[in-house]
């Protein structure tokens, strides 16, 4: 069973949502930060398919709806707790759910605890949903504000809530995966920068967290049969060449080099029919071809998308008569003339389009040439691994060549600096200048050094250079046709020596240290793997078993991650049989990583922060009184008596009495209440069977509809009042009916 965020992040809530209605309808209610994480995995049927009658959104203003159930799946922040309340003490509806996103503190929690409605709570929950799935093994926050909290000097008051909130991310995550992981983490030897104990406090407090949901939760961790799974905290030093050096995998090549659009959707945009249409495509878990070319190499890619095209040609009738296809641009030509397969049109526009702008810019701006010498600066040897001779003159060459960009220009001095471990400060002016760049791009070569690297060196200096984190292994056969790759992320280093039992304690410590080698989980798991004697092997049922029992790893990236690094992830995966996910603040493309340590010398109150904007308020329609809600009225023609008749002061002409107080101190569910269609919408009315509903028969007349003059999107369902009697009745046959009345 393969193991998917996407699918655990969904059935987590989905269950939750299922075992709270228990096929009774109800209302949702959601926030602008859980609809995020509901959009981003959860498809809306998915969720109105388990008896929710509609979704309503919190800071939105909603009509009162008394006579039904509220599920809140809610953000735990202060403007969002504050509405609650404000819901709760006006009895907007008639029992409340809780689910929220992540941990209550404790003094939110207080608040609702101290509020008049509390006892509308008819139960709480923390479901520990708190992040975003953007592919099976891969979690991001959506926080690209999280590097320069972490690395700009200017923010240090704000490191300290910040790990906090990380820490409460993290654990989300190893709460969704059911795993309590031992932790360990990065702590790099002879470091000077400040940030060099970032890893060992975000362990700490990763630690004290995981332990803290342990102690709340009796349930966690779930019973299981794997080994312990294992938790790195790493942080952007510990990689400085994996954001500057050109990676030619599909992928981490189209981020590179293409302007694909990242926010909610990843979307590319695409001209279609030479021009004619355009369109922003979305680059998607769902898309196929995507998930299975993204980690392989530009050749191999374009290889594949052109033989399955092929293979489509011949098998498919009608097809064939286009002709053939030698090259990028003829396929395209093809697909857009045949209208008729418009599902494989869209499958591969997408993909071909990518994979023939990658391949003019690959050649346009003579990206071999940039990889050969960046991978002898990322790795110390060239393609005999032996030290690099003449690196600089070869760095000096590129620098003048018109074909490459300025940006490639600063990411290759860059890379140089960091090799050479740093140059007097007149020469980095004196380069800059040789490479026609001008002297604002500085600080983007000069930060580096907030991140450990070593950039500017005095005069007379005979400081060497530390040793690689990793040795490269030069036992390695070199592939010509793959450019003779040589450098390899120390994210995918870490990994193996992590899964063969020989990651250094020292450089990864534990927050907990096992007792013996015996609590190593990765020396158990090796053991159990060494000593699988050979029925293991069989296939079938066990096999399933031995795939859920793979250890699971997790590595968290501070200060954003890399699309190689990800990639890692699921080689060391697929090569040593474990389930490898990578979780990070953002994903990193080398624009945005140079732009963001750029912007580490910038004065903070220009950076316009997240946690230095004014906190957000509820909206003030919040505190306004509740307006009243409209008499009962009559669904039948006036004067033609209903089933219950006009009976007393109900009658014609009759002064209307305020509705009496429910046993919940709310107004009672009954006609004239209004039935709130939130958002999303749904076809079809949206309320429950209402007692207008339940008294009407197949070939009665329906109950007009009233639309508000506000604007508002809610409808008023009117019917006679029924008696205690058929109220009793209709309660039984509303557990038997579904939201139009019909029975189930």
């Amino acid at each position: 069973m393969v193991v998917s965020f996407y699918q655990l992040q969904h059935d987590t809530i989905i269950s939750k949502i299922n075992e709270i209605t228990g096929g009774e309808w109800m209302v949702l209610v959601i926030d602008d930060g859980s609809k995020k994480i509901i959009d981003n995995s959860i498809k809306e049927d998915d969720i109105l398919n388990n008896s929710i009658a509609n979704i309503e959104r919190l800071e939105e203003k909603r009509d009162p709806n008394p006579g039904m159930d509220a599920i809140y799946l809610l953000s735990p922040q202060s403007h969002i707790v504050d509405t609650l309340v404000a819901d709760l003490e006006k009895q907007r509806y008639q029992r409340a759910h809780l689910l929220w996103t992540d941990a209550l503190p404790r003094t939110l929690r207080e608040r609702i605890s101290k509020s008049r409605g509390r006892g509308l709570i008819a139960g709480e929950d923390e479901l520990s949903v708190d992040f975003f799935s953007r592919e099976s093994h891969l979690v991001t926050f959506r926080d690209p504000w999280s590097f320069p909290v972490l690395y700009n000097p200017t923010c240090t008051d704000l490191v300290k809530e910040h790990m906090e909130t990380l820490a409460r991310k993290i654990t989300n995550v190893c709460v969704t995966l059911g795993e309590y992981p031992k932790v360990r983490f990065y702590q790099p030897k002879d470091a000077l920068h400040d940030a060099q104990v970032l890893c060992y406090h975000l362990a700490r407090i990763t630690q004290q967290t995981l332990d803290n949901h342990a102690r709340r939760h009796q349930d966690y961790p779930p019973p299981s049969t794997r080994p312990q799974s294992v938790l790195l905290i790493t942080d952007r030093s510990m990689d400085l060449m994996a954001p500057l050096v050109h990676e030619f995998t599909y992928q981490a090549m189209a981020h590179d080099v293409l302007p694909i659009k990242e926010g909610e959707k990843v979307t590319y945009h695409v001209k279609i029919n030479q021009g004619q249409e355009e369109e922003d495509m979305e680059l998607q878990e769902k898309d196929e071809t995507w998930v299975e070319n993204r980690h392989r190499h530009m050749k191999d890619t374009i290889d594949t998308l052109m033989t399955k095209f092929q293979k489509f040609v011949a098998e498919t009738p009608g097809a064939s008569s286009e002709g053939s296809a030698a090259n990028l641009n003829m396929i395209k030509d093809m697909l857009a003339s045949m209208p008729k397969f418009q599902e494989l049109k869209a499958a591969y526009t997408l993909h071909l389009a990518m994979a023939e702008d990658c391949m003019n810019t690959f050649q346009a701006h003579k990206l071999p040439e940039l990889q050969s010498v960046e991978q002898s600066l990322a790795t110390g040897l060239d393609e005999d691994f032996r030290k690099p001779k003449n690196i600089l003159q070869e760095v000096v060459r590129l620098c003048d060549d018109e074909a490459i960009t300025p940006e490639d220009r600063l990411r290759l001095i860059t890379a140089w600096l960091i090799y050479r471990y740093g140059v007097v400060a007149e020469d980095l002016k004196r380069l800059l200048a040789h490479a026609g760049l001008p002297q604002e791009k500085l600080p983007a070569i000069e930060n580096m050094e907030l991140l450990g690297a070593r950039i500017i060196a005095p005069l007379k200096d005979d400081k060497k250079p530390p040793l690689p984190l990793f040795p490269v292994d030069t036992t390695q056969e070199l592939n010509e046709e793959y450019g003779l790759i040589r450098y390899h992320s120390n994210v995918k280093h870490m990994l193996e020596n992590l899964c063969k039992g020989e990651l250094s304690a020292e450089v990864f410590p534990y927050t907990i240290p096992p007792e013996s080698a015996q609590d190593d989980p990765a020396a158990v798991q090796n053991s159990l793997r060494a000593a699988k004697p050979s029925w293991a092997n069989r296939t079938g049922a066990s096999a399933a078993r031995r795939q859920d029992n793979k250890q699971r790893i997790m590595v968290f990236m501070a200060g954003g991650a890399t699309f190689s690094e990800s990639r890692a992830c699921y080689e060391v995966s697929e090569k040593f049989n474990r389930d490898v996910f990578l979780i990070t603040s953002h994903m990193v493309p080398p624009k945005m990583f140079l732009r963001q340590v750029a912007d580490l010398s910038v004065d903070r109150k220009r950076l316009d922060l997240p946690a230095d904007r004014p906190k957000p308020r509820p909206a003030a329609w919040v505190f306004e009184p509740e307006r009243p809600t409209p008499p009962p009225m009559n669904m039948y023609s006036q004067g033609a008596p209903g089933p219950g008749g006009f009976g007393g002061p109900g009658g014609p002409g009759a002064p209307q009495l305020p509705p009496k107080e429910g046993p919940m101190g709310g107004l009672p569910p009954g006609p004239g209440m209004r039935a709130p269609m939130g958002l999303p919408g749904r076809p079809g009315p949206v309320a429950p069977p209402t007692q207008a509903m339940g008294a009407m028969s197949m070939n009665s007349r329906p109950a007009p509809v009233s639309v508000p003059s506000n604007g508002d999107s809610a409808a008023s369902y009117h019917s006679p009042s029924p008696s205690s009697e058929s109220n009793k009745l209709e309660k039984k046959e509303k557990k038997k009916r579904n939201m139009f009345g019909f029975k189930k």
